[in-house]
């Protein structure tokens, strides 16, 4: 199903909504709304637990009222529909109503997976699946959504803003639009992106991090000056240090030769980020790497309770990385 159905994919249809993404599955129930709703702005919405679920509450759902035929009904939670009431529901299904949108949505997991089989087999029924995004795959879903809105963003962009904005879902959709309208039709850069985004905080601490972890002393103490001036709170910067140290002593563990798509997936970062990871593990030992982790946990302790002055915890974490990465 495309991402903005018509009222014909969807009238005298079941749409199968399944699995754990929470922002993916509403955007998908929204979907099915607003294309109810542009057929027939009087159409009515109704709105049920599959656990109060029964043939007689269905069929007062779908059933036409005074004010319109045209009907959307969402079931949700459809792993807690009793028992009592699948043979009535996959009944229905087999034969929705032409005027009526039914929407079924199941959350994820092994309960209800029978049910899903079954509804799964008739034709009436369209499954749109809502699986999670992993780490690695939030740029891709970043430029689907820039191409969604008819645009393109060069692949170091995404990235980028992944790292500004975090792996929220609802975050990265609302910056992809954001984007989009701001320069509508145009190619989507880093530097257009760091125009909107480079300030996030969480972009500044990995920006600490990189640097620390590849050396640059210097570079990385004005950065950490420059993050912590402008309100980057102290714990997202031990944070972005220890995931770095992680995955750099999960890359000086990784099989030789791997690919790039497999590191990313191994290392739980986006592909780009395994060119800078590589890098760094040129100077590193896994010696070094534990003595990394051991002082970024010592910085994350003494500002979670025992440091009186967080700028100095952090600065002294950041001259020990570069150190132990001089050392070398």
């Amino acid at each position: 199903m495309a991402r903005t159905p018509t009222a014909a994919q969807v009238l005298g249809h079941v749409v199968l909504v399944t699995g754990k993404e929470e922002y993916l599955s509403a955007r998908t129930v929204a979907s099915v709304r607003d294309a109810v709703r542009a057929h027939d702005p009087d159409a009515e919405l109704a709105e049920s637990a599959a656990s109060d679920l029964t043939l007689a509450s269905l069929g007062e759902m779908s059933a036409p009222s005074l004010f319109s035929a045209i009907r959307c009904v969402m079931v949700r939670g459809l792993e807690d529909l009793p028992d009592e009431s699948v043979e009535g529901l996959l009944g229905y299904c087999a034969a929705p109503v032409d005027d009526v949108a039914l929407v079924l949505v199941h959350s994820g997991g092994a309960k209800g997976s029978g049910v899903l089989t079954k509804l799964r087999k008739l034709p009436k029924v369209t499954e749109v699946k809502s699986e999670e995004v992993r780490a690695n795959e939030m740029p891709a879903f970043v430029t689907a959504e820039v191409a969604s809105h008819g645009a393109k963003i060069d692949s170091d962009a995404a990235a980028f803003l992944v790292q500004a904005v975090g792996t929220d879902l609802r975050s990265l959709a609302a910056a992809a639009d954001q984007l989009t309208n701001d320069f509508h039709g145009e190619q989507l850069t880093v530097e257009k992106v760091q125009r909107y985004f480079g300030g996030r905080a969480e972009a500044k601490s990995f920006t600490v991090a990189d640097a620390a972890f590849s050396g640059r002393r210097a570079v990385a103490l004005e950065e950490l000056r420059w993050a912590l001036d402008s309100g980057t709170a102290a714990v997202l910067v031990t944070s972005a240090m220890a995931a770095s140290a992680r995955s750099l002593a999960r890359y000086l563990g990784s099989p030789r030769g791997a690919r790039d798509a497999d590191l990313a997936r191994e290392l739980g970062v986006p592909p780009w980020k395994v060119r800078t990871v590589r890098d760094q593990s040129r100077a590193w030992t896994p010696e070094g790497i534990a003595a990394a982790v051991r002082a970024v946990a010592t910085a994350d302790a003494d500002i979670k309770g025992r440091a009186h002055d967080a700028s100095y915890t952090l600065e002294r974490l950041v001259l020990t990385v570069a150190g132990l990465r001089e050392a070398r």
